[in-house]
């Protein structure tokens, strides 16, 4: 039997961004017979996800079935992720597997910790482009799709239909289904606009016709956050709290899963969130089974607004000696029989876009809008190795927030977020 043995994680200390872009593995490089002599160690993250125990004791089983290697199989908190990764890549003690997030990957295949895939002939098209972009850095692939999470707006849609509301399809049919929340149901909050959840922000620039940076030909980039495209994004996103009353004063230090509690807890009408939100919501409150659905992000006049395609994906690390059986492995979680349970397990959506349509017929129907929004507008982040500065420094954040405490007004904290994300990522 494979073993799945879960370690107690103590924290380390924190490892400076300048090392890990400077750090490179070191090793003798993989075998070519696939073998692991000693097992294969394994990072997957913790703390979105639910108990993953039984699905790696049997995925772990299987594969030392197949291949006669045993998997080790180590969960990290998310918030230590990035700082656990950067001092094992310094003290030469990765693992030989690692769930990444997608928009880490970059960074640390810029840093040469991670083996490149390229030379195992992958069919790249397979997977969401949005996910996939992010495991690629100039000719080389660095990490493959495992799981696509999107956000759309989670609503309660026993409360729309007693005040016969309808789904709003465009921005301002937002606001006016928002306010009217507002004004029936008192003490609930009607639309919740979060100041510490970025990827709720991203949505409003791209939907107001900006860029969070683009790159130029000469190969410099340019943020578009404070256009006058971004900016409309933003003042209406901020204005439901500011102007409209949709929101709650403590929703300036919210993330995403106070967010979520929100709408657990039936003390908010509607929310963006997760597609991975609505199960684990009605894990927390069954009572609120046939009273939520979802609908996808509305266009400013119509249509629908792309919102940020987030997700992991599976690397190997460099330098370990088990880069052949690694690949096997991360093969193994993404093909179809366990990307589909891990699916089925946790709400994500499959990282290969053929698996979405079919994940989203056969699970619960309020994921249908997310598989739209995936399919049809989706968006990711820069794809350049310093944008793990841009969100260490949380500017997105820093900026929302800003807004919404009356520190800055819209004009002024979208021209200092520009500026400083022009700063990390043109090197300054």
């Amino acid at each position: 039997m494979a073993r799945r043995r879960t370690h107690k994680y103590v924290p380390l200390p924190a490892a400076a961004v300048a090392l890990v872009l400077a750090a490179t593995a070191c090793g003798s490089g993989g075998g070519g017979d696939g073998s692991a002599a000693d097992g294969l160690t394994v990072w997957i993250m913790q703390g979105t996800n639910p108990d993953e125990t039984g699905f790696f004791e049997e995925a772990n089983a299987a594969f030392t079935e197949e291949t006669g290697v045993e998997v080790d199989v180590e969960f990290i908190p998310w918030q230590d992720a990035q700082n656990k990764i950067s001092t094992a890549i310094a003290g030469g003690t990765t693992p030989d597997v690692v769930e990444l997030g997608n928009t880490l990957t970059p960074g640390f295949a810029d840093a040469g910790a991670l083996h490149d895939l390229s030379g195992y002939d992958i069919d790249t098209d397979q997977y969401i482009p949005g996910l996939m972009e992010m495991g690629r850095l100039g000719d080389g692939v660095y990490g493959v799709p495992w799981y696509a999470s999107i956000r759309s707006v989670v609503y309660r849609s026993d409360i729309f239909e007693e005040h016969g509301l309808e789904v709003p399809e465009n921005w301002e049919e937002l606001r006016e289904t928002a306010t009217a929340l507002a004004e029936a149901e008192d003490g609930m909050i009607a639309f919740p606009v979060p100041g510490d959840a970025q990827y709720s922000v991203m949505p409003w620039i791209w939907g107001g016709g900006g860029e969070i940076a683009v790159e130029q030909p000469d190969g410099t980039w340019v943020s578009e956050i404070d256009t006058p495209e971004g900016r409309a994004g933003i003042e209406f996103f901020t204005g439901l709290a500011l102007e409209d009353g949709t929101s709650t004063t403590g929703a300036v230090n919210w993330t995403e899963i106070e967010v979520m509690e929100s709408i657990a807890n039936e003390e908010a009408a509607m929310a963006i969130l997760g597609s991975a939100n609505p199960k684990a919501i009605l894990e927390s409150n069954p009572e609120l089974e046939g009273r939520i659905d979802s609908f996808t992000l509305p266009g400013r006049e119509e249509g629908y607004m792309p919102s940020f395609a987030g997700g992991s994906l599976l690397s190997v690390f460099e330098g370990t000696g088990n880069e052949e059986a690694a690949w096997q492995y991360v093969q193994h979680l993404t093909g179809d029989e366990f990307s589909m349970r891990w699916s089925e397990e946790t709400g994500f959506f499959p990282g290969v876009t053929a698996k979405v349509e079919e994940f989203s017929e056969s699970a619960d129907p309020i994921l249908g809008p997310f598989a739209v929004q995936l399919n049809e507008a989706s968006r990711g982040v820069p794809v350049t190795p310093a944008w793990t500065q841009v969100e260490a420094e949380k500017l997105l954040v820093g900026m929302q927030q800003s807004i919404l405490n009356g520190e800055a007004s819209v004009d002024e904290a979208t021209a200092d977020t520009a500026a400083e994300i022009e700063r990390i990522l043109n090197g300054g």
